[in-house]
């Protein structure tokens, strides 16, 4: 069987990269004062969080369902016999609900993954996911050992005002006018389906602190039997700055030494909802053997 492996861009993984690898990947809508645009293709980074400081109203939406079922044809009609459909989790967007009717119409032929993941730990299970299909894994072997392994993984991120995530409906104006004024920096997490509020503290000190401890605390309690070398551990952001990016990426392998590294970009459609500057950090347990 000749597998597929299909994603967005929500997973960190750009259309160009995927190409390299031999992955499929969707590029996810960001759309500006009404107009869409596609990550990567015609917006960027720079363009996003200008349209942001400019009061521009920026939201994103799912891929396009009509977008999604013709990549699928066309990949079916190049001569793969299924496609493993890896969307963001669940718990966060309709998209996985949307590609599982989708997938109804393909007879069997695409699964779409409820991997409870987004950004960088999907994409450990992109890549897990890949290795699987070389080694001759099916759709429905692939899909049943991304869900059996979908919660081992964990994401801390805070952001550096919380304007957007009133805009986008994550926190009531009145909530986010009391952190404005109290200077209270919220603490999400996710850990499996969907974003919760972790804590509230002063300052982006604090924020980084804390974000720390909680993700040594998980890894003691949760996979201290675990290798090093099979846990990434992760930065991720909306960081602007080049030296901003290196001061985080340093402050977390300094925190977590032994372990692999990576830091990652947050996609376009999550900067959408965080903003700018913000900072996350976690890991994932990686179960690949080519690492």
């Amino acid at each position: 069987m000749k597998t597929a492996i299909v994603t967005d861009t929500n997973s960190g993984m750009s259309v160009s990269e995927g190409r390299q690898r031999g992955i499929f990947v969707l590029p996810m809508p960001v759309i500006i004062d009404g107009k869409t645009y596609l990550e990567g293709e015609n917006v960027s980074y720079s363009e996003v969080f200008r349209a942001m400081a400019e009061n521009k109203n920026v939201s994103t939406s799912q891929p396009s369902p009509g977008d999604v079922h013709d990549l699928w044809k066309e990949i079916l009609a190049q001569g793969y016999d299924e496609i493993v459909y890896i969307p963001m989790s669940s718990g966060l967007s309709s998209s996985y609900h949307t590609a599982a009717c989708l997938a109804e119409d393909f007879g069997g032929n695409v699964k779409v993954v409820d991997n409870h993941r987004i950004s960088l730990t999907l994409y450990e299970s992109i890549l897990d996911a890949k290795e699987m299909a070389d080694l001759g894994d099916d759709a429905e072997s692939i899909k049943k050992k991304l869900e059996e392994k979908a919660f081992d993984a964990t994401i801390y991120i805070t952001v550096d005002s919380i304007e957007h995530l009133k805009k986008s409906g994550r926190v009531t104006a009145a909530g986010a006018a009391l952190a404005m004024f109290l200077k209270i920096r919220p603490v999400l997490t996710i850990q499996g389906e969907r974003l919760d509020a972790f804590a509230k503290v002063r300052g982006i000190l604090a924020a980084e602190r804390r974000m720390l401890e909680a993700t040594r605390r998980d890894l003691q309690e949760r996979f201290a039997n675990r290798p090093k070398n099979k846990i990434l551990v992760g930065a991720a952001g909306t960081l602007v700055s080049e030296e901003d990016i290196r001061r985080w990426s340093e402050k977390i392998k300094a925190a977590f030494p032994g372990y692999p590294f990576l830091y990652h970009p947050l996609s376009c459609s999550i900067a959408c909802h965080t903003g700018p500057n913000a900072i996350g950090a976690g890991f994932v347990c990686m179960n690949r053997n080519n690492i």
